[in-house]
């Protein structure tokens, strides 16, 4: 339950941060990225190509990742 929370914290977050810029990257908190669900879940969104990644923990939602979360 904790990680789904976080989870979509993450994904509040992203999502703002398009909105107010979609080229502006977020760096996801260190414990949050060591979480080895958090990776999975990131690396499902980035192979889906809703989320595109500068390096390690430093993140952005695409357009289509921001129409998919926008519609959920």
């Amino acid at each position: 339950m904790y990680q789904e929370m976080v989870q979509s914290e993450i994904l509040v977050t992203l999502t703002h941060s398009y909105e107010e810029d979609p080229f502006q990257y977020v760096t996801v908190p260190k414990p949050v990225l060591d979480s080895s669900l958090m990776r999975l879940a990131m690396a499902e969104l980035r192979n889906d190509g809703y989320l595109e990644e500068q390096v390690r923990g430093v993140v952005r939602l695409t357009p289509r990742g921001y129409e998919k979360l926008r519609k959920n």
